[in-house]
């Protein structure tokens, strides 16, 4: 061997491919949850929320020509207003986290406070306070790809 490669350390090393069902679930929804709260903040300030682009092929069908364009990803809030109250909810893909039995939303009394329980939530999830109904959640999405 060279003199160059007699400096270095080699090793037997082996990467770890799989990472914990449980903290996999919790990363998702916390990423999910991020985004909640930066357009929750957004709307408190009057301001419209764009999350970030995404690149989409696209054809001309004059000339065939195949090019990329940014386009904007819609985000569903998972905030709506109920009456005077607004109703905070979380959700697991296009499945509602139930909290409690029937319990499916936080109410606050304003806009302006969907943030900071959203930043609860992020809260409870990363210290695992919800994932067995993540883990319920996650199980009811997956149903659907079962053939």
């Amino acid at each position: 061997m060279s003199s160059i490669l007699n400096k270095l350390k080699f090793v037997s090393a082996n990467r770890q491919n799989t990472t914990d069902p449980i903290q996999f679930r919790r990363n998702k929804l916390n990423a999910k949850l991020e985004i909640q709260i930066e357009m929750a903040k957004a709307m408190a300030r009057g301001e419209s929320f764009t999350q970030a682009k995404r690149m989409k092929k696209v054809t001309d069908q004059i000339s065939g020509e195949t090019t990329l364009q940014e386009v904007s990803k819609r985000v569903k809030a998972w905030f709506f207003t109920n009456g005077d109250k607004v109703a905070v909810q979380l959700f697991y893909g296009n499945k509602e986290i139930m909290f409690k039995k029937g319990v499916n939303a936080v109410e606050v009394t304003s806009v302006g406070e969907v943030a900071d329980v959203l930043i609860k939530l992020q809260e409870a999830v990363l210290e695992g306070a919800l994932d067995s109904q993540i883990a319920q959640a996650a199980d009811s999405v997956k149903a659907r790809f079962v053939k």
